[in-house]
């Protein structure tokens, strides 16, 4: 598992490029070799980029629902929808395909934000109004989801 640090504004071209920063080539050094996934996200309108080792340990748990579950089913197809293989190109870009660039609305400006072992990639406005609106709510938020758990968990 990665862990991944850090946000950086970045400009995606008429082509649907994306240099990466050297920072981020740099922490995801040990997998960019094997490629990623780039897919849409399920709650916010950005995308998200996975490392092949934690896409894989994630399609481990997507495989074990139960597909004549028509839930699960649905959610299997929704999940997956727009998933796309990508790799760097020997300039050291991601390409970004078109129906993913109109799904997250990128724009030229754009983030590229660390979510823990993934990367999120957002359009620059669109980012600056989730974080803001956010931030309202996050003290509250973050004692909801972190405020419960004890030492035991590893938190506290």
């Amino acid at each position: 598992m990665i862990n991944l640090i850090g946000t950086y504004e970045c400009k995606i071209d008429a082509k649907g490029r994306i240099m990466l920063p050297a920072v981020l080539k740099k922490q995801l050094s040990s997998v960019l070799e094997d490629g990623f996934v780039l897919k849409r996200a399920v709650f916010q309108s950005c995308l998200e980029l996975y490392s092949m080792e934690e896409w894989s340990e994630l399609m481990q748990k997507v495989n074990k629902l139960n597909r004549f579950n028509k839930k699960n089913n649905d959610f299997v197809r929704r999940f997956t929808a727009g998933v796309k293989l990508i790799e760097l190109d020997s300039s050291g870009r991601l390409l970004v395909a078109k129906d993913l660039i109109g799904f997250a609305g990128l724009k030229k400006e754009i983030v590229i934000s660390s979510s823990v072992n993934i990367l999120e990639i957002w359009d620059k406005e669109a980012y600056e109004k989730a974080i803001d609106d956010a931030a309202v709510d996050f003290a509250d938020l973050a004692e909801e989801v972190m405020g419960d758990k004890n030492e035991e968990n590893g938190i506290s």
